[in-house]
């Protein structure tokens, strides 16, 4: 029965490509056109099956992890690459279309992160060893999306161009106060400070980056410039000119959207501006895959445009700028994967071939989601005075002086 629901599965979502799948009684049938890309599965769990008809996502995960499921070659790249694009076409066959639509419903549970809850989750993924980041981050351990301003650029410049964009838009000023609103390691908040000479508060829930961040900090002699707080951001009762989050959106979770812009308008003076950046749908809302929540993110949700404006519509706040990056994630995650993968030993020592299975899934879902399954950047500039930013965007990409006489001859 659950053979024959999953064959029936795959013939609806592998219209390209093939993917070759032996099941758990030695039975091999294939899917697909038979054109381009081909890529062979065995399933060596005899409740596969079953599980992957009720939750793909988390069975086909955990599978890959455990070794209950092996691609020929170890393909990971070219089997998530294949079914992402053929799910991205086809959608769901109808006898999962509940399933889904019971999980939509259900989803306000899982994102529900009150200050205890939400310690918690940010505990699971940013308090795992320090080391284990030094494996694929660049040095200034930014864990967000690179700015690939020339496709040539390395990580670490890539990394670079994304704090000063993201400096840009904030049109920072000597002197001024800047809230950074999940501040990981401390990256942008000592850059703030260094280059900008402005004062930055940073708070982050992650014991394991509120102590770096402070080491960094007393290492580069700012510590009377940048001061780290292990603290809900929710707790903060300060002003600032400037707001700023980078990564963090993404662990709000819908419940709390009105709650955060909330408190973004409440933080800001009445010429302040607020530039948010996160990762985001070019879809309907959706829900977050069970797998990533179990093992990755918990909590944590990627929202649709929709979404994320609907919140910002009540808290008395202009949007001044919307701007979308596209693949800068994918080539974002590629240079982490690649760098763990060359660290794979080190890896391999900090905890075991499992956790590291596991991380290459993550990295490579990740990075193949951006690629093809409509997933992006969004950065929301926003600020309570419609005139606190210049009216076109000139600012941020000064022309040289040769090309603007070209342009008033």
């Amino acid at each position: 029965m659950w053979i024959k629901a999953l064959d029936g599965m795959l013939r609806h979502l592998f219209r390209r490509g093939e993917l070759t799948i032996t099941y758990p009684d030695g039975q091999t049938r294939r899917y697909g056109d038979g054109k381009g890309e081909a890529v062979a599965v065995r399933l060596h769990d005899p409740t596969l099956p079953r599980k992957i008809v009720i939750s793909p996502d988390m069975a086909v995960g955990e599978a890959y992890m455990d070794g209950r499921l092996t691609i020929e070659g170890d393909d990971l790249y070219g089997f998530l690459g294949l079914a992402i694009r053929n799910i991205a076409a086809s959608g769901q066959p109808w006898f999962r279309r509940p399933l889904e639509v019971g999980r939509h419903l259900l989803r306000s549970l899982g994102q529900f992160n009150p200050v205890g809850r939400a310690q918690t989750n940010v505990a699971h993924h940013y308090d795992l060893s320090g080391e284990l980041y030094d494996l694929f981050l660049d040095e200034d351990r930014q864990y967000s999306c690179a700015y690939f301003r020339d496709p040539d650029m390395t990580l670490e410049e890539a990394q670079a161009a994304k704090k000063q964009h993201i400096a840009g838009k904030l049109l920072l000023e000597p002197g001024m106060r800047v809230l950074d609103i999940g501040c990981g390691w401390g990256g942008m908040g000592l850059t703030l400070a260094q280059d900008y000479g402005v004062d930055v508060v940073g708070v982050t829930l992650s014991r394991e980056q509120h102590a770096m961040a402070r080491a960094r900090a007393e290492a580069a002699g700012l510590s009377d410039r940048v001061d780290f707080r292990l603290m809900d951001y929710r707790h903060v009762e300060d002003r600032f000119d400037r707001v700023v989050s980078v990564g963090m959106f993404e662990h709000v979770g819908v419940p709390h959207y009105g709650e955060y812009f909330r408190n973004v308008r409440e933080r800001l003076r009445d010429d302040g501006v607020a530039l948010i950046h996160t990762i985001g749908r070019c879809e309907r809302p959706g829900v977050t895959s069970p797998w990533i929540a179990k093992y990755i993110f918990p909590g944590g949700y990627v929202p649709a445009l929709s979404e994320a404006t609907h919140a910002i519509e009540g808290q008395d706040l202009y949007t001044t700028d919307i701007e979308i990056w596209r693949l800068h994630y994918a080539e974002t995650l590629k240079h982490w994967h690649d760098r763990f993968m060359a660290n794979i030993d080190k890896a391999r020592a900090l905890y075991d071939e499992r956790f590291c299975r596991m991380w290459r899934y993550y990295l490579i879902a990740c990075e193949l989601t951006f690629r093809f399954n409509r997933q992006v950047v969004f950065q929301f500039q926003l600020s309570p005075k419609q005139d606190a930013v210049p009216l076109t965007r000139d600012y941020l990409y000064p022309a040289p002086v040769e090309d603007m006489r070209h342009a008033a001859e």
